[in-house]
Protein backbone atom coordinates (compact mmCIF):
# COMPACT_ATOMS: atom_id res chain seq x y z
CA UNK A 1 0.00 0.00 0.00
CA UNK A 2 1.88 3.31 -0.43
CA UNK A 3 0.42 6.69 1.22
CA UNK A 4 -1.13 9.22 -0.43
CA UNK A 5 1.83 11.46 1.01
CA UNK A 6 3.79 9.21 -1.04
CA UNK A 7 1.37 9.49 -4.06
CA UNK A 8 1.48 12.98 -3.78
CA UNK A 9 5.72 12.70 -3.73
CA UNK A 10 5.68 10.65 -7.04
CA UNK A 11 3.30 13.37 -8.53
CA UNK A 12 6.33 15.95 -7.86
CA UNK A 13 9.06 13.86 -9.55
CA UNK A 14 6.95 13.29 -12.41
CA UNK A 15 6.15 16.39 -13.08
CA UNK A 16 10.08 17.25 -12.58
CA UNK A 17 10.98 14.70 -15.04
CA UNK A 18 8.71 16.26 -18.00
CA UNK A 19 9.87 19.40 -16.80
CA UNK A 20 12.94 18.39 -18.51
CA UNK A 21 11.25 18.27 -21.84
CA UNK A 22 9.20 21.88 -21.22
CA UNK A 23 6.27 20.41 -20.77
CA UNK A 24 4.09 22.54 -18.54
CA UNK A 25 2.33 21.43 -14.87
CA UNK A 26 -1.06 21.49 -15.80
CA UNK A 27 -0.16 19.40 -18.98
CA UNK A 28 1.87 16.89 -17.09
CA UNK A 29 -1.24 15.79 -14.47
CA UNK A 30 -3.90 14.18 -16.58
CA UNK A 31 -1.09 11.36 -17.54
CA UNK A 32 -0.24 11.32 -13.81
CA UNK A 33 -3.71 10.34 -13.27
CA UNK A 34 -4.10 7.86 -15.84
CA UNK A 35 -1.01 6.27 -14.60
CA UNK A 36 -2.10 6.38 -10.92
CA UNK A 37 -5.57 4.44 -12.07
CA UNK A 38 -4.25 2.12 -13.85
CA UNK A 39 -1.56 1.04 -11.20
CA UNK A 40 -4.12 0.69 -8.37
CA UNK A 41 -6.51 -1.16 -10.08
CA UNK A 42 -7.72 -4.13 -7.90
CA UNK A 43 -6.82 -6.70 -9.38
CA UNK A 44 -2.91 -5.58 -9.12
CA UNK A 45 -2.01 -7.28 -6.38
CA UNK A 46 1.98 -6.91 -7.24
CA UNK A 47 2.14 -5.05 -9.74
CA UNK A 48 1.53 -1.64 -8.35
CA UNK A 49 2.29 1.57 -6.81
CA UNK A 50 4.11 -0.09 -4.37
CA UNK A 51 6.39 -2.12 -7.19
CA UNK A 52 6.99 1.31 -8.81
CA UNK A 53 8.05 3.06 -5.20
CA UNK A 54 10.36 0.44 -4.79
CA UNK A 55 11.96 0.58 -8.60
CA UNK A 56 12.44 4.23 -7.90
CA UNK A 57 14.67 3.67 -4.81
CA UNK A 58 16.62 1.51 -6.58
CA UNK A 59 16.81 3.41 -9.28
CA UNK A 60 17.98 6.45 -7.46
CA UNK A 61 20.92 4.38 -6.04
CA UNK A 62 21.66 3.54 -9.51
CA UNK A 63 21.71 7.69 -10.40
CA UNK A 64 25.65 7.61 -11.45
CA UNK A 65 25.19 4.95 -14.30
CA UNK A 66 22.59 6.61 -15.18
CA UNK A 67 22.65 8.64 -18.83
CA UNK A 68 19.13 9.98 -18.81
CA UNK A 69 17.43 10.22 -15.22
CA UNK A 70 14.21 11.51 -16.79
CA UNK A 71 13.76 9.53 -19.34
CA UNK A 72 14.64 6.16 -17.01
CA UNK A 73 11.69 8.33 -14.70
CA UNK A 74 9.32 7.68 -17.35
CA UNK A 75 10.17 4.20 -18.12
CA UNK A 76 9.66 3.27 -15.02
CA UNK A 77 6.13 4.94 -15.14
CA UNK A 78 5.07 2.89 -17.77
CA UNK A 79 7.09 -0.66 -17.92
CA UNK A 80 3.71 -1.88 -16.69
CA UNK A 81 1.26 0.70 -17.32
CA UNK A 82 -0.46 -2.02 -19.03
CA UNK A 83 -0.76 -5.43 -17.39
CA UNK A 84 -3.12 -7.78 -17.92
CA UNK A 85 -2.37 -11.64 -16.24
CA UNK A 86 -4.09 -12.87 -19.67
CA UNK A 87 -2.23 -11.55 -22.56
CA UNK A 88 1.08 -11.96 -23.65
CA UNK A 89 1.38 -8.36 -25.35
CA UNK A 90 1.72 -6.06 -22.13
CA UNK A 91 4.84 -4.41 -22.51
CA UNK A 92 4.00 -3.43 -26.46
CA UNK A 93 0.66 -1.63 -25.48
CA UNK A 94 2.37 -0.13 -22.15
CA UNK A 95 5.20 0.98 -24.81
CA UNK A 96 2.00 2.46 -26.91
CA UNK A 97 0.08 4.14 -24.20
CA UNK A 98 3.74 5.94 -23.67
CA UNK A 99 3.52 7.38 -27.43
CA UNK A 100 -0.28 8.24 -26.88
CA UNK A 101 0.38 10.18 -23.38
CA UNK A 102 3.51 11.59 -23.91
CA UNK A 103 3.41 12.48 -27.58
CA UNK A 104 0.48 15.02 -27.30
CA UNK A 105 2.21 16.84 -24.22
CA UNK A 106 5.45 18.01 -26.06
CA UNK A 107 7.86 15.37 -24.95
CA UNK A 108 10.13 14.73 -28.06
CA UNK A 109 9.89 12.13 -30.20
CA UNK A 110 13.84 10.52 -29.87
CA UNK A 111 12.91 10.70 -26.14
CA UNK A 112 9.90 8.36 -26.57
CA UNK A 113 11.67 6.03 -28.75
CA UNK A 114 13.93 5.84 -26.21
CA UNK A 115 11.08 4.82 -23.44
CA UNK A 116 9.65 2.70 -25.59
CA UNK A 117 13.12 0.66 -26.17
CA UNK A 118 13.45 0.52 -22.35
CA UNK A 119 9.71 -0.79 -21.96
CA UNK A 120 9.81 -3.13 -24.36
CA UNK A 121 13.09 -4.45 -22.99
CA UNK A 122 10.75 -5.29 -19.48
CA UNK A 123 9.68 -8.46 -21.23
CA UNK A 124 12.66 -9.87 -19.97
CA UNK A 125 13.03 -12.40 -23.21
CA UNK A 126 15.89 -14.83 -21.95
CA UNK A 127 17.79 -14.61 -25.36
CA UNK A 128 18.46 -10.67 -25.49
CA UNK A 129 21.46 -10.70 -23.59
CA UNK A 130 21.97 -7.39 -21.84
CA UNK A 131 20.39 -4.46 -23.36
CA UNK A 132 22.95 -1.74 -25.11
CA UNK A 133 21.66 1.12 -23.19
CA UNK A 134 23.37 1.51 -19.59
CA UNK A 135 19.31 3.09 -18.52
CA UNK A 136 17.55 0.04 -20.07
CA UNK A 137 19.31 -2.30 -17.75
CA UNK A 138 19.04 -0.06 -14.52
CA UNK A 139 15.46 -0.24 -15.42
CA UNK A 140 15.87 -4.11 -15.87
CA UNK A 141 17.81 -4.26 -12.28
CA UNK A 142 15.28 -2.07 -10.31
CA UNK A 143 12.20 -3.90 -12.23
CA UNK A 144 13.59 -6.98 -10.41
CA UNK A 145 15.51 -5.81 -7.77
CA UNK A 146 12.71 -8.15 -5.23
CA UNK A 147 14.32 -10.76 -6.81
CA UNK A 148 17.05 -10.17 -4.34
CA UNK A 149 14.40 -9.09 -1.24
CA UNK A 150 14.56 -10.29 1.98
CA UNK A 151 13.13 -14.10 2.37
CA UNK A 152 10.29 -12.28 3.92
CA UNK A 153 9.39 -9.61 1.17
CA UNK A 154 9.72 -12.21 -1.67
CA UNK A 155 7.53 -14.90 -0.15
CA UNK A 156 5.37 -11.82 0.13
CA UNK A 157 5.82 -10.73 -3.67
CA UNK A 158 5.11 -14.55 -5.07
CA UNK A 159 1.92 -14.78 -2.74
CA UNK A 160 1.22 -11.84 -4.71
CA UNK A 161 2.05 -12.60 -7.77
CA UNK A 162 0.08 -15.93 -7.49
CA UNK A 163 -2.32 -13.53 -6.57
CA UNK A 164 -2.83 -12.35 -9.71
CA UNK A 165 -3.02 -15.41 -11.54
CA UNK A 166 -6.00 -16.84 -9.56
CA UNK A 167 -7.68 -18.01 -12.95
CA UNK A 168 -5.04 -20.15 -13.58
CA UNK A 169 -5.30 -23.99 -11.50
CA UNK A 170 -2.58 -24.67 -9.30
CA UNK A 171 -1.07 -27.28 -11.36
CA UNK A 172 -0.86 -25.29 -14.57
CA UNK A 173 0.41 -22.08 -12.39
CA UNK A 174 3.56 -24.47 -10.74
CA UNK A 175 4.36 -25.47 -14.43
CA UNK A 176 4.62 -22.23 -16.11
CA UNK A 177 5.67 -20.13 -12.60
CA UNK A 178 8.17 -22.99 -12.24
CA UNK A 179 9.41 -22.32 -16.03
CA UNK A 180 10.45 -18.71 -15.26
CA UNK A 181 11.80 -19.49 -12.45
CA UNK A 182 14.30 -22.06 -14.02
CA UNK A 183 15.04 -19.17 -16.91
CA UNK A 184 16.09 -16.83 -14.36
CA UNK A 185 18.38 -18.81 -13.45
CA UNK A 186 19.99 -20.00 -16.05
CA UNK A 187 21.13 -17.01 -16.86
CA UNK A 188 24.80 -16.21 -16.55
CA UNK A 189 23.49 -13.23 -13.79
CA UNK A 190 20.50 -11.41 -13.28
CA UNK A 191 21.85 -8.23 -12.59
CA UNK A 192 23.38 -6.18 -15.03
CA UNK A 193 24.53 -3.08 -13.06
CA UNK A 194 27.54 -4.08 -10.54
CA UNK A 195 25.69 -2.58 -7.48
CA UNK A 196 22.69 -5.31 -7.91
CA UNK A 197 25.06 -8.02 -9.18
CA UNK A 198 27.14 -7.19 -5.83
CA UNK A 199 24.21 -6.67 -3.56
CA UNK A 200 21.65 -9.16 -4.73
CA UNK A 201 22.76 -11.69 -7.47
CA UNK A 202 22.97 -14.25 -4.33
CA UNK A 203 20.37 -13.28 -2.71
CA UNK A 204 17.93 -13.35 -6.07
CA UNK A 205 18.92 -16.81 -6.53
CA UNK A 206 18.67 -18.45 -2.86
CA UNK A 207 15.23 -16.65 -3.16
CA UNK A 208 14.06 -18.13 -6.58
CA UNK A 209 15.78 -21.89 -5.56
CA UNK A 210 13.67 -21.46 -2.38
CA UNK A 211 9.95 -20.98 -4.43
CA UNK A 212 11.03 -23.71 -7.13
CA UNK A 213 11.53 -26.25 -3.97
CA UNK A 214 8.04 -24.35 -2.52
CA UNK A 215 6.65 -25.63 -6.15
CA UNK A 216 7.78 -29.10 -5.97
CA UNK A 217 10.74 -28.55 -8.10
CA UNK A 218 13.78 -30.61 -7.47
CA UNK A 219 16.79 -27.88 -6.72
CA UNK A 220 20.51 -28.50 -6.62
Amino acid sequence: MVSPERVESMQKAWVRALERYRVPAADAYPAFDVLVAAYSAPERRYHNLEHLADMFRVADRLAPVVDDPAALHLAIWFHDAVYDSRAKDNERRSGELAVDLLGPIGVPSATIERVVGMVWATAHAADDGPPALRDAQALLDADLAILGASEERYARYARDIRSEYLWVPDAEYRAGRAAVLWRFLARPRIYHTELMYDEGEQRARANLRAELASLGERVA
